[in-house]
C-alpha cells in the first residue's frame, strides 16, 4: 500500500513537473520568437516616426504606440470608476435580488467574445457617427474593463476582515465613511492589481478596435481613425511585403513588453498583500 502511494505521488508530481516546464516554454518560445524577429527592426525611428508609403525604408510606428496609449487611457478612465463602483456595491451594499443580477451580467460580460463588443461598438457608435473613431474605440474597451475592474473589487474587498469594519462602526462611522476610510483602503493593493491586469487585458485586443477606432497613417484626434498597435500588427502581418512584416514582430514585441511589465507590476503589488490601516 505504501509503494503505491509512493509511486502514485512521484507519477503525479513529475506530471505536475512536466506540464510546469511545458507552460513556462511557451512563454519563452513566444518571447524568443518576438525578440529574434522583432529586435533588429527597433530603433529611434520606430518609436518617433510615422509609417512610411510602400517602397520607402525607414517610418515607424509613433501613430500607433501614441494611439493605443490614448484609447487605453481614456477606456481606464471611462471603465474603472464604474466597475470600481459597481465592486464596493456588490461587497458592501449586497442586495440580494439586484446583487446577483450585477454580478450575473459582470460574469456574462466577462465571457463574451471580444469581436461581439466590437461590433456592437460599431453598430451602436460607428454607424450613428459616421466613421471610425479612437473614442469609439475607447467606448467599446471600457465595455470589456469594467466587468474585470467589478469583479476584482468585490473580490478584494471581501477579504478585507469583518472586524475592521465593525470596529469602525463601534467607533461611530456612517457606513460610506467606514468604506472610504477603512474597507477600500484596506483592500486598495488588491483592487489596483485587479485594474492594473484589466488594463493590461485590454491593452492587447485587436478585435474591438477594428471595427471602432479604424486604421490611419498619420496622428489621429478623439473624433478622428486613430492607429493602434494591435491593429497595426494585424495589418502588417497579413500584409504581402516583407518589411511589413519585420515591423509587425517590432510591434509585437513592444506590445508584450508593455503587457508584461503591467503584469510584473501588478505581481510586485499584490506580493505585498493586502494592506491593513494602523491606528
Amino acid at each position: 500500500m505504501l509503494a503505491r502511494r509512493k509511486f502514485v505521488n512521484a507519477m503525479m508530481l513529475t506530471m505536475t513537473g512536466v506540464c510546469t516546464v511545458i507552460t513556462v516554454a511557451v512563454l519563452f518560445l513566444i518571447l524568443g520568437a518576438l525578440i529574434v524577429n522583432g529586435a533588429s527592426s527597433l530603433s529611434w525611428n520606430f518609436f518617433t516616426k510615422l509609417p512610411v508609403p510602400i517602397g520607402e525604408t525607414g517610418g515607424g510606428m509613433a501613430n500607433a504606440i501614441v494611439g493605443s496609449a490614448q484609447i487605453v487611457g481614456i477606456a481606464a478612465l471611462l471603465g474603472i470608476p464604474i466597475g470600481f463602483i459597481a465592486g464596493v456595491y456588490l461587497a458592501e451594499y449586497e442586495d440580494k435580488k439586484f446583487a446577483a443580477v450585477v454580478r450575473y451580467i459582470a460574469d456574462l460580460l466577462n465571457g463574451v467574445p471580444s469581436i461581439i463588443v466590437g461590433i456592437l461598438g460599431w453598430a451602436l457608435l460607428v454607424v450613428p457617427l459616421h466613421g471610425n473613431s479612437a473614442l469609439a474605440g475607447s467606448i467599446a474597451l471600457s465595455v470589456m474593463l469594467i466587468p474585470i475592474v467589478t469583479r476584482q473589487t468585490e473580490q478584494f474587498l471581501r477579504e478585507v476582515p469583518l472586524s475592521l469594519r465593525e470596529g469602525a462602526l463601534a467607533l461611530g462611522a456612517s457606513k460610506w465613511k467606514m468604506i472610504a476610510t477603512v474597507a477600500v483602503p484596506a483592500g486598495s493593493k488588491g483592487i489596483m492589481t485587479g485594474m492594473i491586469l484589466g488594463v493590461a487585458r485590454i491593452a492587447g485586443e485587436s478585435a474591438p478596435l477594428l471595427f471602432t477606432a479604424g486604421l490611419s497613417q498619420y496622428w489621429g484626434s478623439l473624433t478622428e481613425p486613430t492607429a493602434s498597435l494591435p491593429v497595426m500588427i494585424y495589418k502588417l502581418a497579413t500584409g504581402p511585403y516583407e518589411e511589413w512584416h519585420q515591423q509587425a514582430w517590432a510591434a509585437g514585441l513592444v506590445l508584450i513588453g508593455m503587457v508584461l511589465t503591467a503584469n510584473i507590476l501588478a505581481r510586485l503589488i499584490l506580493a505585498r498583500g493586502v494592506s491593513v490601516p494602523r491606528g
